[in-house]
C-alpha cells in the first residue's frame, strides 16, 4: 500500500516547512532535488545538508517552465509565499506561483510520470462555516480581500490539481495544510506563533488580535512533514484530498498565555485591532487521515512550543 521513495522533488524547499521535508526525506536515504527561488526561502534552512551527495538545490522558480534530469518519482509541490505580511507585499507573485508555478509542476510530473503531492491549505476554508473542517466542505471565501491573493490562489492550485488528475491521470494527491510551527519560521512571518514567540524572547508585549477569542489547531512541522511523506508514499489515495493538521484547538489568547508562561517573560498581553477577513475559528477533521494514511500528530503543543521557543531565543536579536 505505500511505496518506498527514491527521487523526489520539493518545490519550495528551502522554506520553513519545505526544508524540514527535504531533511526528512534525507534522513529516510531519499534523493532530494531542491528548487526554490528564495523570495521567501532561506539557504540558512538548508545549509546543514548541502554537502549531502543526495541533495541539490536549484534556485530558480516555478512560475515558468523548468527543466530537471529524469529518474523522479514523486513532486512535491510546496512554492508559495504563506505569510500574512506577504499578503500586502508580494500578492502577484503569490498568486503566480499557485495558479503559473502550480501548471509547470503538475506539467513536470506529468511529463516525469511522477506523483503530485499539492501542499494545499486551510485556507481554502476561508472564514468556515462548518466546524470541525472536514474535506467535503467547500469553503467561505472571500474572494476580493486582502487574504484573496493566497486563499483563492490555494483554491485554485486544488482545481488545477484536480484537472491535471482527470484530463491527463496524473497521480494526485491534496494535503489541506492546517496552522504549522516549529524552527525556522521567520520571526517576521507574521502568523501568530512567530509574533507571540518573538515578542517574548525581546520582553516585548504580547500582542493579541481582537478579543483572542478565535480559535487555531497548531501542529509541529515534525508531525506535518510526516502526514506529507505518508501521503506521498501511499499507493491507494490517487486524487485524494486530506487534511492534515492537529485537531486540539485553542484560543489565540490560550496561546498567548502558554507562550507567555513557557517563555518565562514578563511581558503583558495587549490587545489590537483584527485584521480583515480573519477566521473566527480553524480546527481540522483529519479521520480521513487517520483511516487511510495512519496518521495523526504525536507532540503535545506544551512540547512543540518549547522547542521553538528555544529556537526563536537563538534567531532573535
Amino acid at each position: 500500500m505505500f511505496m518506498a521513495l527514491k527521487k523526489v522533488l520539493v518545490t519550495g524547499g528551502a522554506g520553513f516547512i519545505g526544508s524540514h521535508l527535504c531533511e526528512s526525506l534525507l534522513s529516510r536515504g531519499v534523493e532530494v532535488v531542491c528548487l526554490d527561488n528564495l523570495v521567501t526561502g532561506s539557504q540558512r534552512n538548508i545549509a546543514h545538508f548541502t554537502g549531502n551527495d543526495k541533495f541539490s538545490f536549484v534556485n530558480t522558480t516555478t512560475c515558468q517552465k523548468f527543466d530537471l534530469e529524469d529518474g523522479f518519482d514523486t513532486v512535491f509541490h510546496l512554492a508559495s509565499p504563506a505569510s500574512p505580511v506577504d499578503f500586502h507585499r508580494i500578492p502577484v507573485e503569490i498568486l503566480l506561483a499557485n495558479t503559473a508555478g502550480t501548471y509547470n509542476a503538475l506539467a513536470f510530473a506529468k511529463e516525469r510520470g511522477a506523483r503530485f503531492v499539492l501542499a494545499g491549505s486551510s485556507e481554502a476554508y476561508g472564514d468556515p462555516l462548518h466546524h470541525p473542517q472536514k474535506e467535503e466542505h467547500w469553503g467561505n471565501v472571500n474572494p476580493n480581500g486582502v487574504r484573496s491573493c493566497y486563499d483563492e490562489g490555494k483554491r485554485v492550485s486544488e482545481a488545477m490539481t484536480m484537472a491535471f488528475h482527470r484530463k491527463y491521470g496524473v497521480d494526485t494527491r491534496i494535503a489541506r495544510i492546517f496552522n504549522t510551527y516549529g524552527p525556522r519560521m521567520r520571526k517576521d512571518d507574521g502568523r501568530v506563533i512567530p509574533n507571540l514567540m518573538t515578542q517574548a524572547v525581546k520582553g516585548e508585549p504580547l500582542t493579541v488580535h481582537g478579543d483572542g477569542k478565535q480559535t487555531r489547531s497548531f501542529c509541529f512541522v515534525s508531525d506535518l512533514v510526516d502526514g506529507l511523506v505518508r501521503l506521498g508514499e501511499a499507493d491507494h489515495v490517487r486524487g485524494g484530498l486530506f487534511n492534515l493538521g492537529n485537531p486540539h484547538e485553542m484560543t489565540i489568547l490560550e496561546a498567548a498565555n502558554l507562550v507567555k508562561r513557557l517563555s518565562g517573560t514578563r511581558s503583558e498581553i495587549v490587545f489590537t485591532g483584527r485584521p480583515e477577513d480573519d477566521p473566527a475559528r480553524r480546527q481540522p477533521d483529519i479521520s480521513k487521515a487517520r483511516n487511510m494514511l495512519g496518521w495523526e500528530p504525536h507532540v503535545h503543543v506544551e512540547d512543540g512550543f518549547r522547542q521553538t521557543i528555544d529556537w526563536f531565543r537563538g534567531v532573535v536579536k
